[in-house]
């Protein structure tokens, strides 16, 4: 059997020796795919590929479209660096770098499509094995407003039923969307620089069974760091999430999953936001802070949910919120809507959910709990003084002041 380690700078497409991985590694990468697929004709032995990808920088103008499984494509380095700082910082002519670097793809298709990587095949059984580790999608520009956020580039999006996919060690910068991933199962989205994206990871339509867990990840003022929509034992830990996007963590008719350790940081209210009908979910240890955009050229950007929506949000049944932190730093004449006491837990809708042990330090008066009036059965418990609880007319519930 041939290799079936191919390095994407040596491999040459026949009849167009002029494309090189330096000029369109995308038409290179489904070349090496479409020679694994004549090469593993066997049913019964497919053992699939490793792409690899050596430090240097990369134009793709041609989409990767990945319908094998078992096919692994690997960097040397997520090379990941801000480019906004970098556009916002004006002369840069004294600087040692102002690009990614390691193994850097940049996004620039010109072949019509808006996505760098695409995993997508028909038929059974659905891909499985699938690992992208260790390489940088740049999605370069968000021409002809920097910080727009939108630039209509996807760095990995799936629009297939997947099995053990396996996202690690990228660097994603400058995309509006960064994964966008479809009918997950298995999925392990781990220790990945994703930051400076509009939206950051986005898991739609459904899934089971996965992990986002050991990422630093960033998006922007209008879009999910992490997104989840209809997922059945999703973990998210031990992530740190800074701004700004306009939720950290937003969950979407998702029951039985797990927010656990991570450190959450905002400009924004709707930290962590459950949308729909969202079932038995837990929400644990995890430290939250709000504050103002510092940042210049964001100042001006408004508030996507006001400061009565809740740190976090909780709509559906039987979720439990313990033992977290929040902290709420922001000046009294920037709290919208003006006079308020921002809130720290809203209970939106719902019965029987649980609010117990979070402890608050905020710089103004807050409400750490507030109940709607359409909640039912609802148990609060030491999370702060009566004095820092609110209900509305029509809720039950039980409530235990902090000692």
């Amino acid at each position: 059997m041939p290799s079936t380690i191919y390095d994407v700078t040596t491999w040459t497409i026949s009849g167009s020796p002029g494309t090189t991985a330096y000029t369109d590694i995308g038409a290179i990468i489904n070349n090496i795919i479409a020679d694994v697929k004549v090469n593993q004709p066997n049913q019964a032995s497919k053992p699939g590929a490793v792409v690899y990808i050596p430090p240097g920088d990369y134009s793709l103008k041609t989409r990767i479209v990945i319908d094998i499984s078992y096919l692994q494509i690997k960097g040397s380095g997520h090379g990941f660096t801000s480019s906004s700082i970098r556009y916002n910082a004006g002369n840069t002519s004294s600087w040692y770098e102002i690009f990614p670097g390691g193994s850097r793809i940049r996004v620039e298709n010109t072949d019509g499509n808006s996505e760098a990587i695409l995993i997508n095949r028909g038929g059974s059984p659905r891909l499985s094995s699938i690992e992208l580790i260790d390489f940088c999608l740049d999605g370069v520009s968000f021409t002809p407003n920097q910080n727009s956020y939108r630039n209509g580039k996807i760095g990995i999006r799936s629009t297939s039923e997947t099995d053990s996919l396996r996202i690690a060690g990228m660097g994603l910068v400058y995309l509006e969307r960064g994964l966008v991933i479809t009918g997950a199962d298995a999925l392990h989205i781990t220790n990945n620089f994703i930051a400076e994206c509009g939206s950051c990871v986005e898991l739609v339509s459904s899934g089971q069974a996965s992990m986002v867990n050991d990422n630093l990840i960033g998006a922007g003022p209008y879009g999910f760091s992490v997104f989840a929509e209809g997922h059945f034992g999703l973990i998210v830990s031990g992530n740190n999430i800074f701004p700004r996007g306009k939720s950290s963590v937003h969950l979407k008719n998702s029951t039985n999953n797990n927010i656990s350790a991570n450190r959450l940081h905002s400009f924004y209210s709707g930290m962590i936001t459950m949308e729909g009908a969202c079932y038995n979910n837990l929400i644990s240890s995890n430290h939250f802070l709000r504050n103002r955009e510092s940042f210049p050229p964001f100042q001006g950007v408004p508030n996507p949910q006001d400061d009565l929506f809740g740190l976090v949000q909780i709509n559906g049944a039987g979720n439990t919120v313990v033992s977290n932190h929040f902290s709420f730093d922001v000046p009294s004449a920037n709290i919208v809507p003006g006079g308020a006491k921002p809130t720290m837990v809203l209970v939106r809708s719902g019965d029987n959910n649980y609010v117990a042990t979070n402890h608050t330090a905020a710089n103004v008066p807050v409400n750490t709990v507030v109940l709607d009036g359409s909640t039912t059965n609802s148990k609060v418990l030491d999370c702060g003084s009566a004095a820092e609880f609110q209900y509305f007319t029509g809720a039950t519930y039980g409530f235990r002041a902090t000692p």
